[in-house]
């Protein structure tokens, strides 16, 4: 469990990524979330975009993600999802105490 003080740093670091996934009609596939378990491993915080054409309400989505992924949601806003997860090999992020 990541403090507030943990997601406002990641937040800080979100602003300058690109979304690395977009999630369509198809919604959450199983396809889609071995790539998000792959890219968190490897990047440890990635921003999804939620397309207009996606049925799912983002608040169920970001919900469903994370569990299946077992991330932290940093934040979503709009259409805009935030993960994070701590890699066990490629730690990147140093999360403030």
């Amino acid at each position: 469990m990541i403090t507030s003080k943990q997601r406002a740093y990641l937040r800080s670091l979100s602003n300058t990524i690109e979304p690395i996934y977009q999630i369509g009609k198809s919604g959450v596939t199983p396809e889609l979330t071995e790539g998000i378990i792959s890219a968190l491993e490897a990047r440890e915080l990635i921003k999804i975009n939620v397309l207009k054409n996606c049925i799912e309400d983002p608040k169920a989505l970001i919900q469903l993600l994370s569990e299946r992924t077992r991330s932290e949601i940093v934040q979503q806003i709009g259409r805009k999802i935030v993960l994070y997860k701590e890699s066990k090999d490629n730690k990147k992020i140093e999360l403030p105490k």
